[in-house]
This record gives C-alpha cells, sequence and structure tokens, in this order.
C-alpha cells in the first residue's frame, strides 16, 4: 500500500500538528508544504518539508491531495482550485461560512471525482462512535436533544493579529473554533437544523468577537440542540444525547490536541447507570486516514456530503442570529 502524496496548506499551528501527526504514517505522506509567510522557507527546513505555492503544488503531478488548514474565508476557492486540478481534499472545518460556497465546493470536488473530506475528528472518537451506534440501533428510543459544550483557553495566548481573532474570519466568537464540532454532532444524529437562535457576548477576555457563546437549534425532526462554547475558561467538553428510552453522555479528560481519554456514561430507562472509561485515540490521525481511504477507494468517507452543506447552512443561520439578535431560518 503506497502512502496518499500531499501537501499541507497553511503551516500555522493546527498545520504543524498535522504534519507531525502524518510523520512515518502509512496512509498519508506529506511532500510539501505551503505557507505565504516570510518565515517559510526556514519553517520548512525544520519540518523537513520542501515549500511551494499552493499553484505549484496544483501542478505537480506527484501530489495526490491536498490538507487546507487555511482561514476560513479561503476554503471554498481552495477546496474548488484543488478538485479542477484532480486533487483530493481535506478541509479544516469550517468547509466554508455560508451555504453557496460550501455547495459549490461539494460540487466541484463530484463533478471532478476527487474525494472531499473535513476536519470533524470528533466523530473519529471512539466513545462518540459508540454513542453514535447507541442512537442508530434505537437503543435510545426516540431522539430528544442534545446538550453540549467545547470549552478551551488556548486563544487568549494568540496576537491580536492572528487570523483565529478576526471577525471576517471568526464571526461568533468560539462558534468557528469548538462550537462547530458541536453543531456537525447534532446534525449528524438529529439531522437537518431548521431555525437558530444564537447569542455571543465578550465577557471574560480581550477576544473582542466575543468569548461565550450560546446556542438553541430546532431541527427539522422536532428535537433541539443546546450547545455551549466559551474561549474564555480552562478546556471542558461534554456532548450528551438525550432519548426517549435512555441517555448517553461523553465527557473528554483533555483537549483533543493532546488526548488521554473520554468516560462514556449511559442511562437506559428501568436499569442502573453504567460509567465507561475509553483510552486515548487519536482521532484526527483517523479522520486523515480515512480521507485517504476514500481518495484510493478503499471505503467511503464517512462524512455524508449533505450532511456536510446542511452543517454549514446551519453555521450560516448562527452568524444571521448573532447579527440580528433574533431566531433565523436555516437555509435549505
Amino acid at each position: 500500500m503506497q502512502p496518499l502524496a500531499v501537501a499541507v496548506v497553511g503551516l500555522g499551528w493546527w498545520g504543524r500538528i498535522v504534519v507531525a501527526l502524518l510523520k512515518g504514517d502509512a496512509k498519508l505522506k506529506v511532500l510539501k508544504g505551503v505557507d505565504p509567510a516570510p518565515a517559510a522557507a526556514e519553517l520548512g527546513r525544520s519540518l523537513g518539508l520542501q515549500i511551494a505555492s499552493f499553484e505549484e503544488v496544483l501542478a505537480d503531478a506527484a501530489i495526490q491531495g491536498v490538507v487546507l488548514c487555511t482561514p476560513h474565508t479561503l476554503h471554498a476557492d481552495q477546496i474548488v482550485a484543488a478538485a479542477n486540478a484532480k486533487k483530493h481534499v481535506f478541509c479544516e472545518k469550517p468547509l466554508s461560512l455560508n451555504r453557496a460556497d460550501v455547495v459549490r465546493a461539494v460540487a466541484a470536488c463530484a463533478k471532478n471525482e476527487v474525494a472531499l473530506a473535513v476536519g470533524h475528528e470528533k466523530r473519529f472518537e471512539p466513545p462518540i462512535q459508540e454513542l453514535t451506534r447507541l442512537a442508530k440501533a434505537g437503543e435510545l428510543g426516540t431522539l430528544l436533544q442534545v446538550e453540549a459544550n467545547f470549552s478551551q483557553d488556548k486563544f487568549l495566548s494568540l496576537t491580536a493579529d492572528n487570523w483565529r481573532m478576526s471577525e471576517k474570519e471568526a464571526p461568533a466568537g468560539p462558534m468557528t473554533a469548538t462550537g462547530i464540532h458541536l453543531l456537525d454532532l447534532s446534525v449528524g444524529l438529529l439531522g437537518p437544523a431548521q431555525q437558530v437562535y444564537a447569542r455571543v457576548r465578550q465577557l471574560g477576555s480581550r477576544l473582542t468577537n466575543g468569548d461565550t457563546l450560546g446556542i438553541l437549534v430546532t431541527h427539522k425532526s422536532g428535537a433541539n440542540s443546546l450547545i455551549s462554547a466559551v474561549l474564555a475558561t480552562p478546556f471542558d467538553g461534554r456532548f450528551a444525547l438525550y432519548g426517549n428510552k435512555g441517555w448517553a453522555e461523553v465527557r473528554d479528560k483533555a483537549h483533543p490536541e493532546s488526548p488521554q481519554g473520554w468516560t462514556l456514561t449511559r442511562m437506559m430507562r428501568g436499569k442502573e447507570k453504567q460509567v465507561q472509561d475509553f483510552p486515548a485515540a487519536k482521532a484526527v490521525l483517523a479522520n486523515l486516514e480515512a480521507f485517504a481511504d476514500a481518495a484510493v477507494k478503499r471505503a467511503p468517507y464517512p462524512v455524508p456530503q449533505d450532511q456536510m452543506i446542511a452543517n454549514v447552512s446551519a453555521l450560516e443561520a448562527v452568524f444571521r442570529s448573532v447579527k440580528s439578535g433574533t431566531v433565523e431560518t436555516v437555509e435549505s
């Protein structure tokens, strides 16, 4: 089995983590890096990578795919350009900031018959996969509601000019950093969103586009998702799913960047509560390897493209709700 040859586009904080994670991997091999920073050449040497432009990577027949770790507003155009160059695409979340762009990006990948994957690694965490199995098997009964939280304080150390701090790249504060993961899981379990009400405030930090976010999502199924994301408190991660036969909750023991495992608690009607510990697992790597499998047609990518579109559609409604202060309908 030959590894999929890729270029990592964007060698900031997360891009460097991806390069390190893929070192020596059997399914993917990083051949080149792309970064416009003046110090990119030196960074490339430190990472053992040849630095090239995005255009050079797309023209390189040896490169089979790209891993995009770039600012959010660049994603859609970069996905389309890569797809048109017949490169498979793994894009960090979110795929785009609006429905029109994600539809355009998905269509380009379909037209050019290239794989499209997205950096929603929480779907690849073993306890989340078990919670999903419980839901799909009907063991929780009719699904009623999600309660979820993904909070951290890592952004407090970023400089004010970092793109992750800007209103342009990160509308609704924590939403594109952490809340998007919870929205993705909610859409995957409860189906497309119908309406969204969201509020964000700057309460405990210098993050001017907001550090505290609360969202109520009503899904077309009638179920709700209650999503919390905070950027001004130490890490906490929780995802709970309630049904009319029982509920299940996953709690992270540490930030996904350096996982230490999870606890899955389940409670079924008429039975005792069960608590199960899961050891640390490399969910980010599992997602990247699933992308490689899809690119060479070993297995289909496990996140359906209609859910990719539904997630960004709901994300766009979150942005509109934050600005309007009212309930917003999700475009479909």
